[in-house]
């Protein structure tokens, strides 16, 4: 029997009891550890206690699909790891690659086999070859598989173990308290070995979402995370995971087993050799995001998810009054947690986050805005039956080629003040790849793939993307040249730890100002962010800039003077001004 330190097995214990109530309790601590740690591997001694040195300024993360960038003869993964060390190496540090196992729709969100690659893409020494050089997240898809796959498959030929691993429910029940994220019906019926059943389907038909009341399904989890930190894997982004577990009756998301089997997860996290960072992807209002963190012993980090919709409006309206009204409302991160920023990923420009953020006609003139260039919006089935914006499917680059006056001469500035912003709050930033590549609305993939989400998953041809690259007046080429060269400055500002104390300015509604202080209060940097059109000049006095320090702005290298009357800011400009050069 393996050994394991007495407080790990009192917090496992805990928690399985508040999970699994009706289940040996004792067996089943032993089965997760088992899970966890397989013969030959051991948990640490001591938990790893909750700090700082989990992430630093230096920290940055590149989303992507396997195959964003092809060529049709060399492996996807190949590609992406040329891209990565050709042009990113330095510049960010993390990758997220998308789920990268065979699937059947959703790209690559509906699983079929959660142990191998996808051989489209390449193969797991492909993955371990990006792992070596960069801090690699992985998709635990953990709420839903395949309807296609092997598990399904056998669930319905009603063989062990996978006749018990899927949620049935009986579509007389009482489901009108279900929330849900998408407009089709929730169950789907489907012939089995041992009659007719009405499967779960929180997202669609080709994704049945899996019954964690069966503590197989937990235990296969496990093994599943450890073949992928054994992969190289470092952070795990749970997906979905709101909508882990089911009771009739209830909404059937944020319940209190989800959050318990999230705290099991973290304890195993913090007991492992290797540094495993939990990340919980959930994209709903301001309250249910933050509970997340637990009591700083559930997510390591979670998804800013305000922040697309608000920084958007904040470049459409030109004005930051509603970004800087949330920020100054939003708490610190715990000890031991951070925030993930961005405003653009694979999925759309989420709404349900800027609920009770964003006054209804200006979210209208948004919505409208987004539609008058090109982009297209999903809806959401309401519990009474009528269907509401869900989220607004573009890229960010384009979403950002005009304000609610209209199109204008600015696009590029607009667009590298909205990803500024999100290089100089509290937390880690991330960028979709699509944004670092100023990538334009794919309508022709829409049409193809009849999924409006494609027109954000543009699949680049690498050989015209090097052509792009290499011409510095092409929007692909300045816009990674201007962010690259702001993250490079970033990475040496201590005042931009992700845990750096961060105090949100009160501005006149055009520009959006934060005041970063670095832990050992060494460094401050005050970030100034013209959201508008026209040329800003705020009273010095107003950010606060200590006599007898030298103040330079970072991104010019122009010298700010302490007594000078006002600062200004040209359209769209942003400073970083600092008392450490």
């Amino acid at each position: 029997m393996k050994a394991s330190p007495i407080s790990l097995h009192r917090r496992l214990t805990a928690l399985i009891s508040q999970i699994y109530p009706d289940q040996d309790t004792r067996a089943l601590t032993r089965a997760v550890i088992d899970a966890f740690w397989p013969e030959g591997t051991h948990p640490r001694k001591r938990s790893r206690m909750p700090g700082n040195s989990l992430w630093s300024q230096a920290d940055a993360v590149l989303i992507t699909y396997g195959n964003s960038v092809v060529d049709g003869v060399h492996k996807p993964l190949d590609l992406l790891h040329d891209f990565l060390l050709r042009y990113l190496k330095g510049v960010i540090n993390g990758v997220h690659i998308l789920p990268f196992f065979p699937y059947t729709s959703d790209d690559g969100f509906a699983v079929s086999d959660f142990r191998s690659v996808n051989p489209q893409l390449g193969d797991w020494a492909d993955i371990n070859r990006i792992g070596d050089k960069f801090h690699l997240m992985s998709d635990l898809v953990l709420n839903h598989v395949s309807s296609q796959g092997t598990w399904f498959n056998a669930y319905r030929q009603g063989q062990a173990p996978y006749d018990k691993y899927f949620f049935e429910a009986s579509p007389e029940a009482d489901l009108s308290a279900v929330v849900r994220p998408r407009t089709t019906p929730l169950l789907r019926k489907v012939e089995t070995s041992n009659g007719p059943r009405h499967v779960w389907c929180t997202f669609s038909h080709d994704q049945i979402d899996l019954d964690f009341r069966n503590p197989e399904v937990l235990l296969e989890f496990l093994r599943i995370i450890r073949l992928h930190v054994d992969n190289g894997v470092r952070i795990i982004r749970l997906d979905a995971v709101a909508f882990l577990w089911k009771e009739i009756g209830t909404p059937s998301i944020h319940l209190p087993q989800t959050h318990a089997v999230i705290r099991l997860m973290r304890a195993l996290c913090d007991y492992a050799a290797e540094t495993i960072i939990l990340l919980t992807e959930t994209n709903v209002p301001k309250a249910e995001n933050l509970s997340y963190f637990g009591n700083r012993n559930e997510a390591h980090a979670i998804y800013n998810f305000p922040l697309p919709p608000l920084i958007l409006h904040a470049m459409m309206a030109g004005s930051a009054r509603h970004l800087r009204r949330w920020q100054s409302g939003m708490p610190p991160a715990q000890l031991g947690c951070a925030y993930l920023n961005f405003t653009a990923s694979h999925d759309g420009i989420g709404m349900r986050p800027a609920e009770g953020l964003l006054p209804e006609d200006e979210k209208e003139q948004m919505i409208q805005t987004v539609r008058d260039l090109g982009g297209l919006v999903s809806m959401r089935t309401m519990p009474d039956g009528s269907q509401s914006p869900y989220e607004l499917n573009t890229t960010f680059y384009a979403a950002t080629s005009r304000t609610f006056k209209g199109a204008d001469d600015h696009h590029h500035d607009r667009f590298i003040c909205s990803q500024t912003i999100v290089m100089s709050m509290e937390g880690i930033p991330a960028f979709y790849i699509h944004a670092l590549l100023a990538t334009p609305n794919d309508h022709e993939d829409v049409t193809r793939r009849g999924m409006s989400r494609a027109i954000n998953r543009h699949r680049w041809d690498y050989p015209t993307l090097r052509d792009l690259l290499a011409d510095p007046n092409s929007p692909q080429a300045s816009v990674l040249a201007d962010l690259s060269a702001r993250l490079r400055i970033r990475a040496q500002q201590p005042a931009f730890h992700p845990n750096a104390t961060q105090f949100t300015m009160a501005l006149e509604d055009r520009v959006f100002g934060l005041w970063r202080q670095s832990l050992d209060r060494g460094q401050s940097i005050f970030a100034l962010h013209n959201v508008s059109d026209e040329t800003v000049s705020i009273p010095a006095v107003s950010v606060n800039l200590i006599d007898d320090e030298a103040w330079v702005d970072l991104l010019t290298g122009e010298r700010i003077d302490s007594m000078a009357s006002d600062i200004t800011l040209a359209p769209y400009q942003c400073r970083w001004i600092s008392n450490q050069p």
